[in-house]
């Protein structure tokens, strides 16, 4: 089985509220894809709950385009403690992280409807928590973001 990066991440020795640079990826046409980990609770100190998680997902979708360039996908931690981002290109840490504060500000404020939540537009429309997902931006916000190194496993 291939290596998969985040398996080698000692999940003890981070310290969430982070924005942590898990990877860039190389296209053939030679383009850069960096994927970060935004991540809003401990790894195995507490999960979203997934209404909240699938709130954030399509809240953070957009609110964190608004706040940064050339974001390809947003998409949930199966371990639900926060997201994944693949961007073209490789933006600055810090950059990524003011953009994350920024959408997480956002999503605290956030008193319209989600987007994207009706039958035609989502798989699982019904699964939504809105206050809950503005609660985990409060939150982290409240706790502070950093950024966090990689810290590997010694294996």
């Amino acid at each position: 089985m291939a290596n998969v990066e985040s398996f080698d991440l000692d999940h003890t020795k981070v310290r969430a509220p982070y924005v942590r640079l898990a990877g860039v990826k190389k296209t053939p046409r030679g383009d850069s894809i960096s994927k970060y980990d935004l991540r809003l609770l401990q790894p195995n100190q507490g999960a979203i709950d997934p209404a909240a998680l699938h709130t954030l997902e399509h809240l953070l979708a957009g609110y964190l385009r608004d706040h940064l360039q050339n974001v390809v996908d947003v998409s949930p931690m199966g371990c639900r403690t926060g997201m994944y981002m693949a961007v073209i290109g490789e933006p600055d840490e810090r950059g990524v992280l003011h953009a994350f504060e920024a959408a997480l500000r956002d999503v605290a404020a956030h008193d319209q409807p989600i987007p994207g939540v009706s039958e035609l537009e989502c798989g699982n429309y019904r699964d939504h928590d809105l206050q809950a997902a503005r609660q985990h931006a409060r939150d982290a916000l409240r706790q502070g973001l950093k950024v966090q190194e990689t810290i590997l496993l010694h294996r």
